[in-house]
């Protein structure tokens, strides 16, 4: 299978992956796996990311990627930003890993950022390809990456902030079934800043495709609270 390349110049993908365990925003990384007598200590943490396939579209090499390196599929996708600096892959800290991976390390390597929402629920990341593990990390302890994937990660985050409301993602993260308490922890990690209790649940109960359920929480230790569904806009998908 042969990369693509414009002009002497790779094309990649790499994918920020999302996700919510009911009390932290959580970063999907993978570690990277070691070539023959690579030393350890020098793997680092990294997004799921790989070239751009010859026949490939972005699209289908973003789900690919995660696919091959994580065993996620069918899951939320959407580009968000390319990332061009030309000393991108260039580092001392990638170079030597690189080099067992790659025909020509040195390479310009321009990238298309992914941002992923997933249900953590309903998937259980496996590492596989040249991932050795692939690990939910709280988006407030990642490490330092691979590359520019720290960067590309905060872009990320960014980018999430900005469509939290237009676009109603973040209920891409939540169960099928939720609570308003649910809904405002996440909102207030994703904002990074406390909302007034009172004025979400008045704005929340405006929005016609939050859905009351005649259920309550099952099986916690507090008074059980009132669960909701979103019924996602035709427009909206």
């Amino acid at each position: 299978m042969n990369k693509y390349a414009v002009n002497g110049v790779d094309i990649s993908v790499d994918c920020v992956v999302f996700g919510f365990d009911g009390e932290s925003l959580k970063l999907l990384l993978i570690e990277q796996s070691p070539a023959e007598n690579f030393p350890k200590e020098k793997l680092q943490f990294a997004l799921p990311g790989d070239l751009v396939q010859e026949e490939e579209g972005l699209d289908d090499s973003a789900a690919r990627v995660l696919k091959e390196l994580t065993s996620l599929e069918g899951i939320y996708l959407k580009q968000f930003h390319t990332f061009g600096d030309p000393n991108r892959v260039k580092g001392l800290k990638d170079q030597d890993w690189l080099r067992t991976f790659r025909a020509n390390p040195d390479q310009r390597v321009i990238t298309v950022g992914y941002y992923s929402l997933v249900r953590m629920e309903d998937y259980q990341p496996e590492a596989s390809s040249f991932a050795r593990n692939a690990s939910w990390i709280d988006v407030n302890d990642v490490p330092s990456l691979a590359f520019d994937h720290n960067d590309i990660v905060d872009e990320g985050i960014k980018t999430l902030r900005e469509e939290l409301d237009s676009k109603y993602i973040g209920f891409e993260l939540l169960p099928d079934k939720f609570t308003l308490g649910q809904l405002q922890l996440l909102y207030e990690i994703i904002l990074d800043k406390k909302l007034d209790k009172r004025n979400f649940r008045k704005n929340i109960k405006k929005m016609d495709q939050v859905i009351p359920l005649d259920e309550k929480q099952q099986g916690v230790l507090h008074k059980p609270a009132q669960l909701f569904r979103f019924e996602r806009d035709e427009e909206l998908k």
